[in-house]
């Protein structure tokens, strides 16, 4: 299908595309790699009336050391991710789900800021930052300031983001040494996740440690599961502690799975995730 009628401009810098929202107004949506948003214009079911490129502002392109975090510009492209060795040391975690991200062509022009701001609860990358405890910096016409990522995410497509603020920067913690996975379920390897899962496990004096789990489209956000990190807590193996992972989600059926499969799904993936990051 064709889009519905929108105007479209270039921001030249991450001020001059604030100016650009707030001329534009609240229906007006930022383009960045655009294959998260083009698909919903051409159905139709994202009608902004304007666009804003910011695909071309290079002063969101970084990877940076930030002392107890790694900050990463929200135009870095989900390839750069992948690849870039800081993060491969001190947060392997990020590192790879970027490269499970679509195909090549997706991850050569994705953005993981992109990723993040569009809100949607079948992406990876939200569900790994919100079992990171990450945290988001939000630049809009009255200034900076820092959002958790578990308080980001408010519904399905909907973030915490204002009508004239951009995603600037991501700041995901260093690893230390923790155990990690992600695991995902869908059917080709450019297809959204039908199920994920991203697990974390702090090391505790060669014991297992505390274990952050957060599950991807088992609801309308990105959710963390904490009962299962509870029954990890008070001593669970990991399969028995899986059986908790649908409390307080809400999965949807549709065309790739229903319910019922998404639920089996996450409780055997939440498994695996555990056994994985354990096993680091």
């Amino acid at each position: 299908m064709i889009p519905a009628p929108f105007e479209y401009e270039v921001a030249s810098s991450a001020d001059h595309a604030i100016e650009l929202l707030g001329r534009f107004g609240e229906d007006a949506k930022l383009l960045a790699g655009g294959h998260s948003l083009l698909p919903l214009m051409k159905l139709r079911l994202s009608t902004p009336s304007a666009l804003v490129d910011i695909g071309r502002i290079g002063e969101l392109d970084y990877v940076r050391d930030g002392g107890d975090h790694v900050a990463i510009g929200a135009l870095t492209r989900h390839e750069d991710v992948h690849f870039n060795e800081l993060l491969r040391r001190e947060n392997p975690l990020v590192a790879h789900t970027a490269g499970e991200v679509g195909d090549p062509q997706v991850r050569h022009r994705g953005t993981i800021g992109g990723s993040i701001s569009h809100g949607d609860p079948a992406s990876d990358l939200p569900t790994v930052m919100v079992a990171l405890d990450a945290t988001f910096v939000l630049r809009g016409p009255n200034g900076e300031r820092t959002v958790a990522a578990g308080d980001f995410f408010k519904s399905f497509f909907e973030t915490e983001l204002g009508h004239q603020e951009i995603l600037t920067e991501v700041r995901v913690p260093k690893l230390a040494g923790a155990g990690w996975s992600y695991q995902k379920f869908h059917p080709r390897a450019q297809d959204w996740a039908i199920v994920g899962v991203a697990a974390l496990v702090a090391p505790s004096n060669g014991q297992p440690g505390r274990t952050a789990v957060a599950l991807t489209h088992m609801g309308e956000t990105p959710l963390r599961a904490r009962a299962v990190e509870q029954a990890l807590g008070s001593g669970s193996d990991p399969a028995d502690a899986a059986e908790q992972a649908l409390e307080g989600t809400s999965p949807p059926s549709d065309a790739q799975a229903s319910a019922e499969y998404r639920n089996h799904l996450a409780k055997v993936l939440t498994r695996r995730a555990i056994e994985e990051a354990r096993s680091r």
